[in-house]
């Protein structure tokens, strides 16, 4: 049994997913695999890759929030004195110190009566996120909270491994998390086990193993990838027995909490690791395919746990404008951890992708 929240009078009122403008397809990096075209091909048709967004040298987290945020405050979708949080979830902090959000605030100029918060957390990231601005609302003086999920992993994978390099991708999302008069309920879990927690790594770079030349050596695994202690590593066995043995009973327990059958959800907005991962999953559960979209990997990488918002940026889009939508939002994976939230979604004041 998972960690239960529930919450009343607060909606997502608005999704903004900035991506590089830089696409890069999957044939035009197979030459730095170490395998035969025809695998690769394979894998690709497996996985469902194609192409990806890559941030260019030098552009971080802080960039792409900035560029996002500064959009809405210029369309008149913001205001920066409705503004009472920012909330970052990332995994590609610019710096030790100081925190990342402080550094976008400085970089906005907003009012000092705003809380920055950086959160260290990836696949589950959204709903993480969303929990906490969730949480945060329940304070009388908190009006808008902006949730930022923004990631530059690219530039911590080794271009050589064939296992995560197509499917990582870069991007910010800036979600407007507010107070409602609708009353209807959110019901929330939320599920840590810490003892797979270097199922999905970054062995080098911290305090425990600084960076040196030796932690930059490249090397090649038993699969014929070549990755050093500096790029990212995932024992993709390990993740992919934890998604489909873990995430069915959990959202079958959501379901049950809300009062609600499988059929009631309109949309699966799950975390998208990869296309073959989300299919066997739907299959699993028993949801239809079309209600649990698996095409984020294959039109822009898996940029961890901005994939739920660009999930709905992309496969919702004006739709979402309009209309009401009863959603299951799910990621699962770095820690190891595993959440869910279902609510409503909708009447979205903007839902839409820009490019950075």
């Amino acid at each position: 049994m998972g960690l239960r929240f529930t919450f009343q009078n607060k909606r997502i009122s608005g999704v903004l997913t900035v991506l590089p403008k830089r696409e890069v397809a999957f044939e035009e990096e197979m030459g730095n695999y170490n395998f035969s075209a025809a695998k690769s091909m394979k894998l690709k048709l497996a996985m469902g890759y194609n192409k990806h967004r890559i941030v260019d040298e030098g552009t971080n987290v802080s960039d792409m929030c900035v560029h996002g945020i500064e959009h809405l405050l210029n369309e008149g979708l913001l205001r920066k004195e409705d503004i009472s949080a920012l909330v970052l979830v990332t995994q590609s902090p610019e710096h030790f110190m100081p925190p990342t959000s402080n550094i976008i605030h400085g970089k906005l100029g907003l009012n000092t009566n705003i809380l920055c918060m950086d959160i260290n957390q990836g696949c589950a990231g959204f709903v993480i996120g969303l929990l906490q601005s969730y949480m945060l609302l329940e304070q009388p003086s908190i009006k808008k909270v902006l949730l930022m999920n923004a990631d530059v992993l690219s530039r911590k994978v080794s271009k050589r491994d064939r296992n995560s390099n197509p499917l990582i991708g870069d991007a910010a999302c800036i979600t407007v998390v507010e107070r409602s008069v609708d009353a209807c309920v959110i019901n929330a879990i939320a599920n840590m086990d810490g003892r797979g927690a270097y199922a999905l790594q970054i062995p080098a770079g911290g305090f425990k193993m600084p960076s040196t030349p030796a932690t930059a050596e490249m090397k090649e695994d038993e699969s014929g990838n070549f990755r050093s202690l500096d790029n990212l590593v995932m024992k993709g066995d390990e993740v992919f027995n934890f998604v489909q043995t873990e995430i069915p009973p959990m959202i079958e327990e959501l379901l049950k909490i809300s009062g609600k059958a499988a059929n009631d959800i309109d949309y699966y907005l799950f975390h998208q690791p990869n296309k073959f991962m989300l299919n066997k999953l739907a299959d699993k559960m028993g949801i239809p395919r079309e209600k649990m979209p698996s095409n984020i990997v294959e039109n822009f990488g898996n940029a961890s746990g901005a994939s739920i918002p660009t999930n709905i940026s992309f496969n919702l889009g004006d739709n979402a404008l309009a209309n009401i939508y009863n959603v299951c939002l799910s990621g699962f994976g770095l820690g190891l951890t595993w959440t869910a939230v279902e609510q409503q979604l909708g009447n979205l004041s903007f839902n839409k992708i820009v490019y950075y």
